[in-house]
């Protein structure tokens, strides 16, 4: 019997190879992508005075959502398995949680004082937090299945 693929956890995954797919083209892109994805000004600088620092640690931050994407496939159903899947699903789901939860004082920052900061920085919390819920009600729901794979 062909075991049916977790939406939650596929979700999951084309979302972090989504990220990590923006993360190559902010490499690309160079200085003006650092600055409007939040990486600050330094990181703009440095990838204007053509260092390789920022792309490396963003080639570094690409990876890691690759990685995050394989699990996500893993524990989704497909075929292959990675090791201490649960473990690390529950992790992932962590840190993009804990990255989402921004969203509440940003929230509460940009109803007070209005333009404090780009509103995009909210939605990228948001973002995060769709993506975390994602993984980890993802998880709960194939936790039993994820056992047997571990």
């Amino acid at each position: 019997m062909q075991q049916k693929l977790n939406p939650l956890l596929v979700v999951a995954a084309v979302s972090s190879a989504a990220l990590a797919a923006l993360h190559l083209a902010v490499i690309a892109i160079g200085a003006p992508a650092y600055r409007y994805f939040g990486a600050g000004e330094e990181m703009a600088r440095r990838a204007e005075q053509g260092s390789l620092v920022p792309g490396v640690l963003t080639l570094l931050i690409a990876a890691v959502f690759a990685v995050f994407a394989a699990y996500a496939l893993t524990g989704a159903g497909f075929h292959w398995r990675l090791p201490l899947l649960r473990v690390a699903l529950a992790l992932i789901a962590g840190i993009f949680i804990l990255r989402g939860i921004s969203a509440i004082p940003q929230a509460i920052l940009l109803a007070r004082s209005p333009g404090a900061f780009p509103v995009r920085y909210l939605v990228f919390s948001l973002v995060s937090l769709f993506v975390g819920l994602c993984y980890a009600v993802g998880t709960i729901q194939s936790w039993k299945m994820l056992n047997k794979s571990t």
